[in-house]
């Protein structure tokens, strides 16, 4: 499928996008009927192999899972190969860099109690219901002008402050001031940047 074919497809889906999207091999991108997904301007998401040299592991995923879900992200924002996943909300600023094969999660995908997870599995439509309360949410934001490197796992409740800089490798989770360097597992803040 080429990129023109897709973005016809993206359109129909209820997917809003800016000028100038590139995109690099076929990402999945799915939008959940009630939910919101935007991609601004002269965006660029590399989805093959060899379109980043890091070396990608698999396509780009961006979906929103529940209705009401959100996604949003900036203009001239870079995703490689990474996946964005909400069922509340994810906002991405303009101009920040997503390295290689980051995940970047609103969600635990699972309730935390065996027995909540037991009766999930048994269910036909988990997402249906109250029972979709029991999978813990809380939105993530992610300011403008960041970099994340590749390797990255941002989890729920992460809020980046304007131009922060995430090592490779680095868990996330937390509140973290504009112009920060943040690296380890768990992340926490390793150097202030200038303002």
């Amino acid at each position: 499928m080429n990129s023109n074919w897709f973005k016809l497809v993206m359109k129909a889906t209820g997917i809003q996008y800016g000028r100038n999207l590139l995109l690099k091999g076929m990402p999945v991108i799915f939008n959940k009927r009630g939910a919101s997904l935007t991609i601004g301007e002269n965006c660029v998401i590399k989805s093959s192999f060899l379109s980043n040299l890091v070396g990608l592991y698999s396509r780009t995923i961006i979906v929103t899972r529940t209705p009401g879900a959100k996604i949003k992200i900036g203009d001239q924002v870079g995703i490689s190969g990474s996946t964005i996943y909400a069922r509340k909300s994810i906002q991405i600023g303009d101009r920040t860099c997503i390295g290689g094969n980051c995940k970047i999660l609103d969600n635990d995908f699972h309730p935390v109690e065996m027995e909540k997870r037991n009766e999930l599995l048994q269910e036909k439509a988990p997402d249906s219901g109250h029972k979709a309360e029991w999978i813990g949410a809380r939105p993530i934001v992610i300011g403008k002008d960041c970099f994340i490197g590749c390797n990255t796992i941002l989890l729920k409740g992460t809020v980046l402050g304007d131009r922060c800089v995430v090592g490779a490798g680095a868990v996330v989770c937390g509140v973290f001031e504009d112009d920060c360097v943040i690296a380890g597992n768990p992340a926490k803040v390793i150097k202030k940047l200038k303002g």
